[in-house]
Protein backbone atom coordinates (compact mmCIF):
# COMPACT_ATOMS: atom_id res chain seq x y z
CA UNK A 1 0.00 0.00 0.00
CA UNK A 2 1.25 3.50 -0.75
CA UNK A 3 1.99 6.30 1.74
CA UNK A 4 -1.44 7.93 1.47
CA UNK A 5 -2.45 11.27 3.02
CA UNK A 6 -5.68 13.25 3.21
CA UNK A 7 -5.19 17.00 3.27
CA UNK A 8 -8.28 17.96 5.25
CA UNK A 9 -10.04 21.29 5.57
CA UNK A 10 -12.00 21.80 8.83
CA UNK A 11 -14.68 23.78 6.96
CA UNK A 12 -15.68 20.59 5.14
CA UNK A 13 -16.72 18.97 8.44
CA UNK A 14 -19.06 21.90 9.07
CA UNK A 15 -20.81 21.27 5.75
CA UNK A 16 -21.30 17.59 6.63
CA UNK A 17 -22.54 18.55 10.11
CA UNK A 18 -25.18 20.82 8.57
CA UNK A 19 -26.77 18.17 6.36
CA UNK A 20 -30.05 16.72 7.66
CA UNK A 21 -29.41 13.48 9.58
CA UNK A 22 -30.45 10.95 6.90
CA UNK A 23 -28.60 12.94 4.25
CA UNK A 24 -25.43 13.27 6.33
CA UNK A 25 -25.09 9.48 6.47
CA UNK A 26 -25.36 9.23 2.65
CA UNK A 27 -22.89 12.06 2.10
CA UNK A 28 -20.35 10.57 4.51
CA UNK A 29 -20.70 7.24 2.68
CA UNK A 30 -19.79 9.00 -0.60
CA UNK A 31 -16.83 10.68 1.09
CA UNK A 32 -15.61 7.36 2.46
CA UNK A 33 -15.95 5.69 -0.95
CA UNK A 34 -13.92 8.46 -2.60
CA UNK A 35 -11.14 8.24 0.02
CA UNK A 36 -11.00 4.42 0.03
CA UNK A 37 -10.87 4.39 -3.77
CA UNK A 38 -8.08 6.99 -3.80
CA UNK A 39 -6.10 5.08 -1.18
CA UNK A 40 -6.15 2.01 -3.41
CA UNK A 41 -4.73 3.84 -6.44
CA UNK A 42 -0.98 3.46 -6.33
CA UNK A 43 -0.29 6.70 -8.24
CA UNK A 44 -2.13 8.80 -5.67
CA UNK A 45 -0.27 9.80 -2.53
CA UNK A 46 -2.57 12.63 -1.46
CA UNK A 47 -6.19 13.72 -1.79
CA UNK A 48 -7.07 17.28 -0.92
CA UNK A 49 -10.47 17.64 0.71
CA UNK A 50 -11.71 21.20 0.34
CA UNK A 51 -14.78 23.24 -0.53
CA UNK A 52 -15.61 24.37 -4.06
CA UNK A 53 -18.84 26.34 -4.46
CA UNK A 54 -19.53 25.44 -0.83
CA UNK A 55 -19.54 21.70 -1.64
CA UNK A 56 -17.17 19.01 -0.33
CA UNK A 57 -14.59 18.50 -3.10
CA UNK A 58 -11.77 16.04 -3.68
CA UNK A 59 -8.69 16.76 -5.76
CA UNK A 60 -5.59 14.84 -6.78
CA UNK A 61 -2.57 15.97 -8.81
CA UNK A 62 -3.47 13.58 -11.64
CA UNK A 63 -7.25 13.95 -11.62
CA UNK A 64 -10.26 16.13 -12.08
CA UNK A 65 -12.16 17.60 -9.13
CA UNK A 66 -14.98 15.45 -7.73
CA UNK A 67 -17.65 17.30 -5.72
CA UNK A 68 -20.52 15.87 -3.70
CA UNK A 69 -23.62 17.60 -2.39
CA UNK A 70 -27.28 17.51 -1.41
CA UNK A 71 -29.52 20.45 -2.17
CA UNK A 72 -32.69 21.58 -0.38
CA UNK A 73 -34.44 22.15 -3.72
CA UNK A 74 -34.16 18.38 -4.47
CA UNK A 75 -34.48 16.91 -0.97
CA UNK A 76 -34.87 13.27 -2.06
CA UNK A 77 -31.59 13.09 -3.96
CA UNK A 78 -27.90 13.80 -3.68
CA UNK A 79 -25.16 13.82 -6.30
CA UNK A 80 -21.53 13.39 -7.27
CA UNK A 81 -20.37 16.15 -9.61
CA UNK A 82 -17.60 16.07 -12.20
CA UNK A 83 -16.13 18.80 -14.38
CA UNK A 84 -18.64 19.25 -17.20
CA UNK A 85 -15.90 20.00 -19.76
CA UNK A 86 -14.37 16.55 -19.17
CA UNK A 87 -15.44 13.30 -20.85
CA UNK A 88 -16.20 11.70 -17.48
CA UNK A 89 -20.00 11.77 -17.29
CA UNK A 90 -20.49 11.06 -21.00
CA UNK A 91 -18.28 7.98 -20.60
CA UNK A 92 -20.09 6.88 -17.42
CA UNK A 93 -23.40 7.27 -19.28
CA UNK A 94 -22.09 4.99 -22.05
CA UNK A 95 -20.84 2.27 -19.68
CA UNK A 96 -23.33 2.52 -16.80
CA UNK A 97 -26.50 3.73 -18.57
CA UNK A 98 -28.62 1.13 -16.76
CA UNK A 99 -26.97 1.66 -13.37
CA UNK A 100 -26.96 5.40 -12.73
CA UNK A 101 -29.16 8.44 -13.19
CA UNK A 102 -27.30 11.38 -14.73
CA UNK A 103 -27.67 15.15 -14.80
CA UNK A 104 -26.36 16.52 -18.07
CA UNK A 105 -22.59 16.28 -18.45
CA UNK A 106 -21.87 17.05 -14.83
CA UNK A 107 -23.35 14.62 -12.32
CA UNK A 108 -24.38 11.18 -11.21
CA UNK A 109 -27.58 11.53 -9.17
CA UNK A 110 -28.63 9.18 -6.38
CA UNK A 111 -32.01 8.83 -4.71
CA UNK A 112 -31.88 8.89 -0.90
CA UNK A 113 -33.86 5.66 -0.63
CA UNK A 114 -31.80 3.69 -3.17
CA UNK A 115 -28.87 1.43 -2.41
CA UNK A 116 -25.58 2.91 -3.63
CA UNK A 117 -24.01 0.78 -6.42
CA UNK A 118 -20.56 0.99 -4.81
CA UNK A 119 -18.59 -1.26 -7.14
CA UNK A 120 -19.68 0.58 -10.29
CA UNK A 121 -19.31 3.96 -8.60
CA UNK A 122 -15.73 3.16 -7.64
CA UNK A 123 -14.90 2.80 -11.35
CA UNK A 124 -16.26 6.31 -11.92
CA UNK A 125 -14.41 7.75 -8.93
CA UNK A 126 -11.16 6.11 -10.02
CA UNK A 127 -11.52 7.57 -13.54
CA UNK A 128 -12.15 11.02 -12.04
CA UNK A 129 -9.24 10.86 -9.61
CA UNK A 130 -6.91 9.70 -12.45
CA UNK A 131 -8.51 11.72 -15.27
CA UNK A 132 -5.34 13.36 -16.60
CA UNK A 133 -3.72 9.92 -16.92
CA UNK A 134 -6.70 8.24 -18.62
CA UNK A 135 -8.46 10.95 -20.64
CA UNK A 136 -6.84 9.71 -23.86
CA UNK A 137 -8.31 6.21 -23.42
CA UNK A 138 -11.63 5.45 -25.19
CA UNK A 139 -13.43 4.45 -21.96
CA UNK A 140 -11.08 6.22 -19.51
CA UNK A 141 -9.60 2.94 -18.32
CA UNK A 142 -12.95 1.58 -17.10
Amino acid sequence: MNDFRIKENPEVSLVFDNYPEGVKEKMLALRELILVTAKNIEEIQEVEETLKWGEPSYLTKIGSTIRIDWKKKSPDQYAMYFQCTSRLVETFRLIFKNTFEFEGKRAIVFQLNDRLPKEQLQHCIKAGLRYHKVKHLPTLGI
